[in-house]
């Protein structure tokens, strides 16, 4: 798909990989097997859709814009979906593709910087029947992801996905690899689900890290403190702490021992 034939659409956040080199690094990272179940979010140009594909034989694609979709159309080779990726039901999907290869689904993606967070989250209760994520996003919500405690990175989304997934930053990819640039440098994270990660109730979890990580500069006692008086929480967990000094697994136990 020729770049000259799409302005790139501000509202999509759209940013299309130009750099042949890097498009070939993501892909030696992704390691596509024929066969494989695999969904690419955001295949805009077909950049990284066309030396997947050609490895993988089929190819599922989400895309929103329509005259993107259109043209990804044309290709005798890719399933099309023509939708808002924060509709599309992944755990439908991923029975679908079963069924139809006998893997588990394999999940990629440019992702729309604008939206990656939300991607990222509504992807969550799918993770069970998920092999691997391979996600381009911007650096500084890469750093968020795998983040560790007592750095400024740490928070929110490092608790809620480190509790599911195993997490690496894979690869950096400089703001000249895409047209048009964008202001921020990318990188890609690989995201590979635990394969026994704790049992708790996920929507109690992001209560307590949000309620947490609020005031990040104040001692727990003045918000996640209060939030245990609140729940009648009468255990042991030492609020004389900032957020972003507590360990995830601390954070996994206080949450399943408040939802016992």
């Amino acid at each position: 798909m020729a770049r000259s034939q799409h302005v790139a659409r501000k509202r999509f956040g759209q940013h299309f990989l130009s750099d042949g080199g890097i498009v070939d690094a993501i892909v030696r990272e992704i390691a596509p097997q024929p066969g494989d179940a695999m969904v690419e979010i955001g295949p805009g140009l077909a950049a990284l859709t066309q030396p997947l594909v050609e490895r993988l034989g089929r190819l599922t694609v989400i895309e929103l814009d329509r005259d993107l979709a259109r043209r990804l159309r044309a290709h005798e080779q890719l399933q099309v979906i023509e939708a808002d990726v924060l509709n599309v039901d992944f755990e439908a999907l991923s029975t679908e593709l079963k069924t139809a290869t006998g893997r588990p689904l394999r999940v990629v993606g440019n992702l729309p910087y604008n939206i990656s967070t939300p991607i990222l989250f509504h992807l969550l209760p799918s993770a069970p029947l998920i092999a691997d994520q391979h996600f381009m996003l911007q650096k500084e919500v890469v750093d968020r992801m795998v983040a560790v405690p007592s750095t400024a990175a740490f928070g929110r989304l490092s608790v809620m996905l480190q509790w599911r997934y195993a997490m690496d930053n894979v690869l950096a990819v400089p703001p000249e690899s895409f047209d048009p640039p964008p202001r921020v440098q990318s990188a890609v994270v690989r995201m590979v689900p635990h394969a026994s990660p704790a049992a708790l109730d996920d929507k109690l979890l992001s209560e307590m890290v949000q309620v947490a990580f609020s005031q990040r500069r104040k001692l727990l006692r003045h918000t996640l403190g209060k939030w245990l008086d609140e729940k009648a929480y009468s255990g042991d967990f030492n609020v004389q702490r900032r957020a972003e000094e507590v360990p995830v697994a601390q954070y996994i136990a206080l949450a399943q021992a408040v939802g016992a």
